[in-house]
C-alpha cells in the first residue's frame, strides 16, 4: 500500500516525485548548486524613491534567503545521497563496500536496532535491508506464528456470525518478497481463520528474481497441499512484470471460492480478522470491505496500533486514511462498519460482483489510483465500501517499494484516466493538483472507451452525487480560474515558490514545476500557493499576503478573518497588484540574493506576470 502523502519541499518532490533516476537527481543538485554560485542575472531597480526604499526593508529579509537557499540545497543533495544508498539492490549483489559506520548512516535499520550486531551481521542486515524496504534480517529470527496485540475494540471478541458464511480465497501479490514474510503472511491466515472458511491461498508470483521463491516457496506449498489437501495453494507466475494493478486480477481469475481477499504479501492476520468481513458481505454482496490496519515497523517489527479511520484520497488520487465521519460518531459504537470513500489496497469483495463491476481497470499502468478508482466506482454504481473495527491485519510499512521505480508518472497517468472516467466537470481538479493543462496534457493515459462503456451500462452516478452524499469532506477549488507557475517577464528561469515551509516568505526559484511552485488564482482574487490541502479537516491552504510591504504566506482563512490584506488583481502577462494596499508583487535587485533578485510588493513598475494555464476569464 502507499498512502503517505507527498511532502510539499522541493527535497522530497526531486527524490519521490519527479520520475527522474537517482543520478539525474544528483546532477540536478549539482547544477542547481553551479547556477546558483555563477549567477549573474541582474533586473534593474525600481524606478523612484519606492525601490530603494523597498531593498533596504528588505535588505534583513535578504541576508537571511542566502542561507536559507544553501540549506535547502544541502537537505536535497543529502535527501539524494542517502536515496541512492538506500537503493534495493538485486538479489544477489553485495551491498556497496563502504564502512559501517558510512552505511548505518545512509540507512535508518540501526536508529532503534541493531547496536549490538557484530560488523559481519550489519553488513547482512543492511543488505536485506537495502533490498526489501524493511528488516530481513529480523524477520528470519522472528516466528512465522508470533503472537501479536489483538487491538480489535471491546465488543468485537462477544459478537455473533451466522453459521453459514461464505468461503474465501486469499490472494498475496508479491515480487522480490522476504521469504520469511511472504511465509509470515501464509502462516497467519492459516492459524487465523478457520478451516471451513479458508477454501485456498492464491500466491501471485510478478516475476521476481529471487531463487528461494522459486525452489524454496515451491517447497513450502507442495509440503502445505499435502497437509490440506492439493490445491490447496496456487502459485501464478508472471512471465514478465505486470505490476500490482494487473497481478490482483491474475490472482482473481485463478480464485474459485465466493469471496475473494486481496492483500499484500507482507502482513500479519489478527484473531478474527475474517468473521466479520464475511458477515457483512453476506448480508449484501455489494459491499466491498477493507479491515482496519495495524502497522509492523519496518525496522523493529513491533507492532504498533492505528487509530480506527476510513480510507479517502486527495486531488492527485493518493490515497490517505481518514477521521471516520460524523455519523459512524454520533453512534458511540466502536465495532460499527465506518462508511469510506475509497480503499487503502487490500479489500475483500464477493468473486462474481467484483467482476460485475469492472475488476480493477487494467488500462492502469503498475500501481497507484486503482484502489481509488475502485472506491468511486463501487459507490457511483449501487455498492458501497467500508472498514471494519472489529477486523483487524497488521502490515508493514516499507522504507521503499518494488514498484516505485518512476511511480509518480504512473500515478499521475492513472489519476487523469479515472478522471476523464468518473468525474465528469470536478475532472479539472485532478489536472490542477498535478499541474498539468487540460487540453493537449501530453500524457497519453490510454483508451478509455471500454471504462466509458461500463459507467454507462451500470448506470452510475455522477461524481457530483459521490462528493455530496459519501466525500463531503473533499475540498472543492471550483472556484479557481487560474493555475500553473508564475513567472516573472524579467526572469524567465525563475519561478514563484513557497520556500521552506516554516518560514512563511515566498521566494524566486529556479523553475521546476512541482508542488512547492503550484499556484492558484481564485474567483476571489486569492493566490494560493503549494499544495492543495486536500479536505476541511486538514490545514487550510496559505495564501500571498501583504504584510507590511512584505510578501507572506498565510493560511487563507486566517488571513481572511484578520481582514489582512490578501485580494489581488491580476491580467495574464500583466501586474499582481493588492486591491488594498494598491502595491504590486515585483522583483527587486538584492546583492544578498543568490538569484540577484527577491521578491518584494512596492509601488507599481509596470512588471510584467504570467501563470501556465487560464481555465475562464481573469477576474477584475
Amino acid at each position: 500500500m502507499l498512502c503517505t502523502r507527498r511532502t510539499k519541499t522541493l527535497v522530497s518532490t526531486c527524490v519521490i516525485l519527479s520520475g527522474m533516476t537517482n543520478i539525474v537527481c544528483l546532477l540536478y543538485v549539482g547544477w542547481i548548486t553551479n547556477y546558483v554560485a555563477n549567477s549573474g542575472g541582474k533586473v534593474a531597480e525600481s524606478g523612484g524613491g519606492g525601490g530603494g526604499e523597498t531593498d533596504r526593508k528588505l535588505e534583513e529579509d535578504g541576508k537571511g534567503e542566502t542561507l536559507r537557499i544553501m540549506e535547502r540545497l544541502e537537505r536535497l543533495e543529502s535527501v539524494v545521497n542517502e536515496h541512492i544508498k538506500e537503493t534495493p539492490l538485486k538479489d544477489g549483489e553485495e551491498a556497496a563496500s563502504s564502512s559501517d559506520s558510512a552505511s548505518d548512516a545512509a540507512s535508518s535499520l540501526f536508529n532503534h536496532w541493531g547496536r549490538d550486531l557484530g560488523p559481519e551481521s550489519r553488513r547482512v542486515a543492511l543488505k536485506k535491508f537495502r533490498y526489501f524496504g524493511y528488516n530481513g534480517y529480523l524477520s528470519d529470527r522472528i516466528s512465522l506464528t508470533r503472537p501479536i496485540p489483538d487491538l480489535r475494540p471491546d465488543g468485537c471478541r462477544n459478537m455473533s456470525y451466522s453459521s453459514d458464511l461464505p468461503q474465501l480465497s486469499v490472494i498475496f501479490i508479491f515480487v522480490n518478497e522476504a521469504l520469511s514474510v511472504l511465509l509470515r503472511s501464509i502462516h497467519t491466515v492459516i492459524q487465523r481463520t478457520p478451516s471451513y472458511l479458508l477454501k485456498e491461498i492464491i500466491l501471485v508470483d510478478d516475476n521476481s528474481n529471487s531463487l528461494e521463491l522459486k525452489e524454496h516457496l515451491q517447497s513450502f506449498v507442495d509440503e502445505t497441499n499435502t497437509q490440506h489437501g492439493p490445491g490447496f495453494i496456487k502459485v501464478v507466475r508472471h512471465a514478465k512484470q505486470e505490476g500490482l494493478i494487473r497481478s490482483r486480477v491474475s490472482g482473481w481469475r485463478a480464485a474459485t471460492a465466493p469471496v475473494v481477499a486481496l492483500f499484500d504479501a507482507h502482513v500479519e492476520f489478527n484473531t478474527g480478522w475474517a468473521e466479520p468481513i464475511l458477515q457483512r458481505i453476506k448480508e449484501d454482496r455489494t459491499r466491498v470491505v477493507s479491515p482496519s490496519f495495524d502497522n509492523i515497523k519496518y525496522d523493529t517489527f513491533e507492532i504498533e496500533e492505528y487509530p480506527l479511520s476510513a480510507q479517502g484520497f486527495d486531488w492527485e488520487l493518493w490515497c490517505r486514511y481518514l477521521n471516520p465521519p460524523k455519523s459512524w460518531w454520533t453512534l458511540r459504537n466502536h465495532t460499527a462498519p465506518i462508511r469510506s470513500p475509497a480503499l487503502i489496497g487490500c479489500f475483500v469483495v464477493d468473486r462474481k460482483y467484483f467482476e460485475e463491476i469492472g475488476l480493477l481497470d487494467e488500462g492502469m499502468e503498475i500501481y497507484g489510483g486503482e484502489n481509488v478508482e475502485l472506491g468511486i466506482r463501487v459507490w457511483q454504481c449501487g455498492g458501497s465500501v467500508e472498514v471494519l473495527p472489529c477486523s483487524r491485519i497488521a502490515h508493514i510499512e516499507r522504507a521503499h517499494k518494488p514498484y516505485t521505480e518512476n511511480l509518480t508518472v504512473h500515478v499521475r497517468r492513472n489519476a487523469l484516466r479515472v478522471a476523464e472516467v468518473w468525474m465528469d466537470h470536478h475532472k479539472n481538479h485532478v489536472y490542477m493538483a498535478w499541474n498539468v493543462p487540460l487540453q493537449n496534457s501530453g500524457i497519453d493515459i490510454g483508451d478509455i472507451s471500454e471504462r466509458k462503456a461500463l459507467r454507462s451500462r451500470l448506470k452510475c452516478r455522477p461524481f457530483s452525487w459521490f462528493l455530496s452524499n459519501i466525500y463531503p469532506e473533499l475540498r472543492s477549488y471550483s472556484d479557481t480560474v487560474a493555475y500553473g507557475v508564475l513567472k516573472n517577464s524579467l526572469r524567465d528561469d525563475l519561478c514563484l515558490d513557497q520556500g521552506p515551509e516554516t518560514d512563511n516568505v515566498p521566494i524566486m526559484y529556479l523553475c521546476h514545476g512541482m508542488t512547492p511552485q503550484n499556484v492558484y488564482f481564485t474567483s476571489s482574487q486569492q493566490i494560493h500557493l503549494g499544495v492543495l490541502s486536500p479536505t476541511i479537516d486538514d490545514d487550510d491552504n496559505k495564501c500571498l499576503v501583504d504584510v507590511n510591504s512584505k510578501p507572506r504566506l498565510l493560511e487563507c482563512s486566517y488571513a481572511a478573518t484578520k481582514h489582512m490584506k490578501l485580494t489581488w488583481t491580476f491580467a495574464q502577462g500583466g501586474a499582481i497588484q493588492n486591491i488594498e494596499s494598491q502595491r504590486c508583487l515585483e522583483l527587486v535587485e538584492s546583492k544578498h540574493s543568490e538569484f540577484t533578485v527577491q521578491l518584494a510588493i512596492q509601488d507599481c513598475t509596470g512588471q510584467k506576470w504570467t501563470v501556465t494555464n487560464i481555465l475562464t476569464v481573469l477576474p477584475q
